[in-house]
């Protein structure tokens, strides 16, 4: 038995239509994971499923994370694509301007979306009606929830929550044979990187690309560590916060 698969394991992965939830959902695939893809748009979600192996079971949720209850939809497909035993929150926002500019609503929308939704969709499947005897959660935080960067206060104040939350809730669901872990990558090349490029200019992100010894990274080194951490070859660990930064923390 091959600890790295993830065969007869079902997961569901929110953010999954596009970024680095995507490139989850594609290498769970490729490790043999039956999958629950979860994002706001039905066109894309469907392109994420286009490119699975037809031999993978796959349901899609259409929802906003934020606004709706999902157990309803989340039993549904559990009662068609299996018993869930591993989950990757990668559904996320990420906003950078001034402190000045920090609104109320930035935090609850930034909070909204990168912590509060994920942590209750993990309390929708630590249900045992919904999940297999042992299973795996992982969070996508950011080194940005470590380290300090300018304009990120909200951001980073979220995958700082993000983190924190998960050392509380490893031991509380380890009695439940659930392991919980996060990861905090640095800059990955997605939509949203390149959309802060555009807003920040390019000597800022010139300066930003030159923090990362080994480059700015790729969604599927992210997902890569999503499968270990799913996978029964990290069956010891719990409570971690892996990051995953080319170096940038250093």
């Amino acid at each position: 038995m091959n600890a790295f698969s993830l065969k007869n394991k079902t997961v569901l992965i929110t953010g999954a239509s596009s970024g680095i939830g995507k490139s989850c959902a594609v290498e769970c695939g490729k490790h043999g994971a039956n999958l629950i893809l979860l994002g706001r748009n039905k066109e894309r979600l469907e392109e994420t499923q286009s490119q699975i192996s037809k031999e993978v079971k796959t349901g899609i949720i259409v929802a906003d994370i934020t606004q709706e209850n999902l157990e309803n939809s989340i039993a549904e497909k559990v009662e068609s694509v299996g018993k869930i035993s591993g989950f990757i929150h990668c559904a996320g926002i990420e906003k950078t301007l001034p402190f000045k500019k920090h609104s109320a609503e930035i935090f609850q929308e930034i909070f909204d979306i990168n912590v509060i939704s994920g942590f209750e969709i993990a309390k929708i499947i630590s249900q045992k009606k919904y999940r297999d005897d042992v299973a795996s959660f992982v969070f996508i935080a950011s080194v940005a929830g470590i380290v300090g960067e300018i304009g990120k206060t909200a951001y980073s104040a979220s995958k700082g929550a993000v983190i924190s939350g998960v050392r509380s809730l490893a031991p509380e669901l380890a009695r439940n044979n659930i392991r919980v872990n996060s990861i905090s990558p640095a800059m990955i090349n997605t939509p949203i990187l390149e959309k802060m490029f555009e807003n920040i200019g390019e000597e800022a992100a010139s300066e930003i690309i030159k923090k990362h010894p080994l480059g700015i990274g790729t969604a599927e080194d992210v997902a890569n560590a999503c499968v270990f951490l799913l996978s029964d070859a990290a069956k010891w660990i719990t409570g971690s916060n892996l990051v995953v930064d080319g170096g940038y923390s250093i």
